[in-house]
């Protein structure tokens, strides 16, 4: 069994990246990264009752908001949460924010 790979194994997500990176997808699935970085870049209390569910091609992040208190209370907020998000990986394509009720 001298034809045999000795490597250790990888990490799935290494993986997965990688193969990505190689078919020129990377760049194409990097505007979604935003989605998946919501809960960190907004925070616990927010994270909790709002759900982050696409960005279009204009950078129009759409996020999905429990209740209408909710969406009245972030929608004041929206500058300070936008500045947060444009600092997430991915979030430098965010134009603006969408609210809309949801879950």
């Amino acid at each position: 069994m001298s034809g045999e790979r000795k490597s250790r194994p990888e990490k799935l997500g290494a993986a997965l990246s990688a193969f990505l990176s190689r078919r020129g997808l990377d760049a194409r699935l990097e505007p979604m990264r935003v989605v998946e970085e919501w809960p960190r870049a907004v925070g616990p209390r927010i994270a909790a009752v709002t759900r982050a569910v696409t960005i279009d091609k204009e950078g129009t992040l759409v996020v999905e908001v429990r209740t209408h208190a909710w969406m009245q209370e972030l929608s004041l907020l929206e500058p300070e949460l936008l500045v947060a998000v444009r600092a997430a990986p991915g979030g430098d394509r965010v134009s603006r924010l969408k609210w809309r009720f949801g879950r």
